[in-house]
């Protein structure tokens, strides 16, 4: 059984810095994961991906600013977030089951809960 479960979101002030954790289970260690997030009134939207090889890639809006990693040895994919604004408070979302970067980017077959990322200006 795949389970995600996302951890690490909370309220922040404009220019701080949050660390995001997607503990991952039953899952292919060739799976591409990725992040993405859905701020009320708006359309999810992909944030960045990890694929198995270890290659990695960022939407523009948060380039420089985020870093995604995962730890093997615990099966978690992260996100350390800084630089934070207001324009990033949104629920964040953990996602995979697609070997195919084409196809991580786009969404995934498999969805944590969720983590509420809430900027203060």
């Amino acid at each position: 059984q795949v389970r995600l479960r996302e951890s690490g979101g909370g309220m922040v002030q404009s220019g701080g810095s949050l660390r995001l954790s997607c503990a991952a289970s039953g899952i292919s260690s060739g799976y591409c994961m990725a992040w993405f997030r859905q701020a009320p009134g708006s359309e999810r939207e992909w944030v960045a991906a990890r694929n198995s090889g270890g290659s990695t890639s960022y939407a523009d809006f948060v380039k420089g600013r985020f870093v995604i990693s995962k730890d093997n040895a615990k099966n978690t994919l992260y996100v350390q977030m800084n630089s934070l604004t207001p324009e990033d408070t949104a629920m964040y979302y953990c996602a995979t089951g697609y070997y195919e970067y084409t196809n991580c980017v786009q969404g995934g077959r498999y969805w944590g809960q969720g983590t509420q990322v809430t900027v203060s200006s």
